[in-house]
């Protein structure tokens, strides 16, 4: 009976099998909402079943303990990740680490683990930037909108707007571009700046690494970015490992 990890995010939920010692498998993922996960898709079928299981989530309570409803009924054992003031080598910044999302903290553990410093950038519902230096201290970061939720506000308090397409383009001759080049550009720009500023601080210039669903649109923009799409799912096991959690 195999090991599994799982990520349920603001708007994906993500899995992969894991073996203690050999990192994880094949990342899945499923619909969002609880009842998406019980029936499956297409593509993945429905939730694996396993011995262990350890889940990482940042969505609504209530779908939260939905979820922990669901693996509970698929595997012997299941934990619960959450942020600690040290782990795995990182020290949050934050005073109250309780405070810090548990997504941007088992990133900085995956980004940790990579070695060096890095500015590890998530781009999801809400687009996180933080740094992590060499010695594992966290040096804080920043929250803003990403790119499809921009998008989505936008259409909200402006219906004439269209709520999705277009390409970026320095300067759009179209509604549809100039709103990609918009949403696309403002995150582009804000991680080229906490980078700029990132290299400032800590006197070298630190490895930018990309993760979340909203990566892949913005990676041509930042060609110096480094694509982790996995990186919460492996900070997640560190975070297994580190806890005692990973016995056979």
């Amino acid at each position: 009976m195999s090991d599994w990890l799982f990520d349920l995010g603001n708007s994906r939920f993500k899995a992969a099998p894991w073996h203690p010692g050999g990192g994880i498998g094949e990342v899945l993922a499923w619909p969002h909402g609880a009842d998406a996960l019980a029936a499956g898709d297409a593509s993945h079928g429905p939730l694996p079943r396993g011995r262990r299981a350890w889940l990482a989530s940042v969505a609504a309570p209530a779908l939260t303990t939905q979820v922990l409803t669901l693996l509970r009924q698929r595997f012997e054992q299941v934990q619960v990740a959450q942020t600690r003031a040290e782990c795995a080598g990182v020290r949050v910044a934050y005073a109250e680490p309780a405070r810090l999302g548990v997504d941007r903290f088992l990133a900085l553990l995956g980004a940790r683990a990579a070695g060096g410093d890095a500015l590890v950038a998530g781009v999801g519902t809400a687009l996180t930037i933080d740094l992590l230096d060499a010695d594992g201290v966290h040096h804080g970061g920043r929250i803003a909108a990403s790119p499809t939720l921009m998008r989505q506000a936008l259409y909200q308090r402006a219906a004439q707007l269209p709520a999705g397409g277009g390409r970026y383009r320095e300067f759009a001759d179209d509604t549809e571009d100039a709103l990609a080049s918009g949403c696309d550009g403002a995150a582009v720009a804000l991680i080229e700046r906490s980078l700029r500023e990132a290299a400032a601080r800590l006197g070298r210039t630190p490895a930018l690494l990309l993760h979340g669903g909203g990566a892949p649109a913005l990676q041509p923009w930042l060609p110096q970015a480094r694509p982790h799409p996995a990186l919460v799912l492996e900070g997640l096991a560190l975070w297994a490992h580190a806890n005692g959690d990973d016995r056979p």
